[in-house]
């Protein structure tokens, strides 16, 4: 049986990350374990884009936030690639859609609060404002915004075969098309079970996303994860210098619902999605159907809201959130198995990846992490309690 210092399940964007990151430290000593191919289309980490940025409404992700571009300038550096591409970013809420509503921190007094206390720098706008900048828009009355410069977007399909590239260089193996069927703790190190054969580690980090359950399962550990089965739809707008990076920013819209969107990149077209508006699934039962009520959803926010942004959709494609009760992550070891690691990035983790693949090697490396992540502790009662509640960010 082969013998790795550490063995990463997954290799995603959380897994692919913590694999370059222990590679670094551990060289050839590594492993990554990937049950489809790298860069399938199967999970949550996949596509051309995802929003980074430092407007966080809650302080144990604000004070990740600013660490996470570093982590992407190192990632950056050493590969000489381009993952992140500043645009600026918007926060837009329509207080009169959510009226009423309980949103807790998630409004433009929660981000400036989190912004004031963390020493970011922000412009807090009305609609005209906005509209005056980014003529693209389209907002009523009463509809107030914040802009940050420095978020953007972080290109996750490069990102993840540049941590896999990066692994491979400090000596990894990643053995593609080799699903874990269990793990199982063997006094201070931790024998790993695919399809085909085994494999024996000191440290295991499962990265496994929406079948974390499934490898955890012979650990005698199951946790309360909901899947969501998500979307996003690219549109072919004519107008694609309005929508270049350089002249739109990316931006969430809070109101009935939550959206998000991209100018034009990675693909001729501008991208819209909706936070948390995914029908429950499984890894095994979802589909890669598109919902056509959320396609009409999208539609009719483009035709209010950026009517220039739309154009004839060039398609939609789903992909999966796995969400603790809490909606917060997991990063932490196993109470009785400390020797296994097990991530979990709430289906808005990606911003993070580099810095959280650092932190998940500390993990494995039995050292203290570099930043703050006791929120993220698997025995925090939202993982141990059975009536504590869903509270999800819609």
């Amino acid at each position: 049986m082969d013998h790795y210092r550490a063995i990463v399940v997954g290799c995603g964007g959380l897994g692919s990350a913590a694999l370059y990151r222990l590679a670094r430290e551990l060289g050839p000593g590594v492993l990554g374990l990937e049950q489809f191919g790298l860069g399938h289309s199967r999970g949550a980490s996949q596509d051309h884009s995802r929003i980074i940025r430092l407007a966080q409404h809650e302080p144990q992700y604000a004070a990740l936030a600013r660490p996470a571009y570093d982590a992407w300038a190192e990632v950056e550096a050493e590969s000489l690639q381009t993952i992140v591409t500043r645009t600026g970013g918007l926060v837009i809420e329509d207080r009169e859609a959510r009226r009423g509503r309980a949103t807790g921190s998630r409004n433009i007094e929660g981000y400036t609060a989190v912004f004031d206390d963390h020493g970011v720098d922000y412009e807090v706008l009305d609609a005209d404002a906005v509209m005056e900048r980014w003529p693209q828009f389209h907002l009523a009355d009463g509809v107030a915004a914040i802009y940050q410069s420095e978020s953007g977007i972080v290109d996750a399909a490069r990102a993840n075969a540049t941590h896999v590239a990066l692994a491979r260089a400090h000596g990894a193996r990643i053995v593609e098309h080799a699903p874990v069927r269990a793990i199982r703790p063997d006094g201070a190190g931790v024998v790993v079970e695919t399809a085909e054969r085994a494999y024996r580690a000191d440290r295991v980090v499962v990265a496994a996303d929406a079948w974390t359950n499934r490898v955890l399962a012979s650990c005698g550990v199951q946790l309360p994860l909901t899947v969501l089965q998500e979307q996003v739809t690219y549109y072919a707008t004519p107008h694609l210098a309005e929508f270049a990076p350089s002249r739109f920013p990316v931006f969430m819209f809070h109101g009935e619902h939550n959206f998000y969107g991209f100018p034009v990149y990675g693909e001729v077209a501008t991208k819209l999605g909706q936070h948390m508006g995914g029908h429950e699934t499984t890894a095994e039962d979802r589909t890669f159907e598109p919902d056509p009520v959320r396609q009409k959803r999208y539609a009719m926010f483009v035709e209010q809201h950026l009517p220039r942004f739309g154009g004839p959709e060039l398609y939609t494609k789903t992909c999966l959130y796995t969400v603790p009760p809490d909606q917060n992550f997991i990063l932490d070891t196993l109470p009785e198995h400390p020797q296994i690691v097990v991530a979990n990035g709430a289906g808005h983790a990606y911003k993070f990846a580099a810095l959280i693949g650092s932190l998940l090697a500390d993990l494995a490396l039995d050292r203290a992490p570099a930043h703050p992540i006791d929120a993220f502790a698997i025995d925090r009662p939202a993982l141990t309690d059975p009536a504590f509640p869903r509270s999800f960010h819609v």
